[in-house]
């Protein structure tokens, strides 16, 4: 692996283009690998993009630590390198038995010395190039945001995310891009809304309501749905000023009202019911309370989950769930698998996804579920799993009271 090993040395710098990784000798470690360079913070890193079955992996590496990784992947499951510089493109295939073939091919404008030519009419200079490869590298590292930069919106201007020039607040960017990630869950589910009426949405624990705006303002100013969007909270004053303010954005269909989420009976039907931040077994009486509605998608963010911590009993997990902050993480995790297949159980597809949490905690999932048309809820096996680890959470009681019942 010694040629490989010098390839990489020689061609991952600013100059690099791409690097994708093929035929692999196991699917399943993963089918494909691609690596691009990006500046983050003005420092030159190479994202590497993983496919593996339906799931992509995403991180962000330093130049050694993504030559280690490549040489790593080229010995365990992939037998074919291609890599794209501005300079040249190397063609690595590696046989069943090992053998190593790497072929190279100088672009055109390239003396072959590793060096750029710098005659010709149109040649730059060194430092014009250098320039136009960095601005190339920051150009690849912006994403396109359904909600864009530069393009001032009245909420995000009113809650401090942009300027009235439409840049965004540097110290909001996380929120910024939290609120775009939220608009991209909700974009994968509009095909489950309905276009022949208006669309009813509660909004849980609705707090501040960055993203409860957002929604609204995605569904119903840039899509054009007729929505009616009631965002629900414990705290009057958070309550007033969300009123006051959708108000202001002239924002006629949203409003806000105290009130508690196991208690609240202002609506008959819902089309989606959204729970953000939620604190313990509050995300469950949402749940709860969607199902009963018949709610045709449900977008939940758990939080403070202390439920299943407080009751969970496992001889064989018990060298696991000695450590607190281990069982901590563990019972928040076994807490929402319950709840994303009891959901399953009464006909909903669901998924657990990654969402971008602004606090920075590993409370980071997103549990979507889309009702299925035509499904008969069915009995599932979670009881068992969670009869062994002596455990019932409260969506469980519920769902359980209301069988009985």
């Amino acid at each position: 692996m010694k040629e490989i090993q010098a390839l990489l040395n020689e061609m991952i710098d600013e100059k690099l283009e791409r690097i994708i990784l093929s035929n692999p000798t196991d699917a399943e470690q993963g089918s494909k690998v691609k690596v691009r360079p990006v500046l983050l913070k003005g420092k030159l890193c190479f994202q590497e993009t993983l496919y593996r079955g339906k799931q992509v992996f995403h991180c962000n590496c330093t130049v050694e630590e993504i030559k280690e990784r490549l040489l790593s992947y080229i010995e365990k499951n992939f037998k074919q390198a291609e890599l794209t510089s501005t300079e040249c493109v190397a063609t690595v295939l590696v046989s069943k038995k090992g053998k190593v073939t790497v072929k190279k091919k100088h672009m055109a404008g390239c003396d072959g010395s590793g060096s750029m030519c710098t005659g010709g009419k149109n040649a730059g200079t060194e430092k014009e190039n250098e320039e136009f490869r960095l601005a190339a590298l920051q150009h690849n590292r912006s994403k396109k945001y359904i909600l864009e930069e530069g393009k001032p919106v009245n909420f995000l201007v009113g809650l401090g995310v942009q300027t009235p020039e439409g840049k965004i607040v540097k110290a909001r960017y996380d929120k910024f891009r939290q609120i775009n990630r939220y608009l991209e869950f909700i974009e994968d589910i509009l095909k489950k809304l309905p276009t022949d009426r208006p669309v009813r949405i509660i909004d849980f624990g609705c707090g501040k309501s960055y993203l409860t705006f957002a929604m609204y303002y995605y569904l119903h100013e840039l899509r054009g749905y007729e929505v009616r969007v009631t965002g629900l909270d414990l705290k009057e004053d958070v309550i007033d000023l969300c009123n006051r303010l959708a108000k202001e954005y002239g924002y006629e269909y949203l409003q806000f009202e105290k009130g508690d989420i196991s208690t609240y009976e202002g609506a008959q039907t819902v089309d989606m019911v959204v729970t953000l931040h939620a604190c313990d077994t509050a995300t469950d009486y949402a749940m709860y309370k969607a199902v009963q509605w018949g709610a045709k998608v449900i977008l939940a963010v758990p939080c403070c989950q202390h439920e299943v911590n407080k009751q969970i009993v496992c001889d064989e997990l018990k060298q696991i769930l000695k450590y607190g902050l281990i069982k901590e993480r563990v019972s928040a995790l076994i807490t929402d698998a319950v709840r994303a297949n009891l959901l399953e159980e009464l006909g909903y597809e669901t998924q657990i996804l990654e969402f971008i949490d602004m606090e920075h905690t590993p409370k980071n999932l997103l549990i979507r579920a889309v009702r299925k048309e035509g499904f008969r809820p069915k009995g599932g096996d979670i009881r068992r799993a969670t009869d062994f680890l002596h455990v019932e959470t409260t969506l469980q009681k519920l769902f359980k009271e209301e069988t009985e019942g």
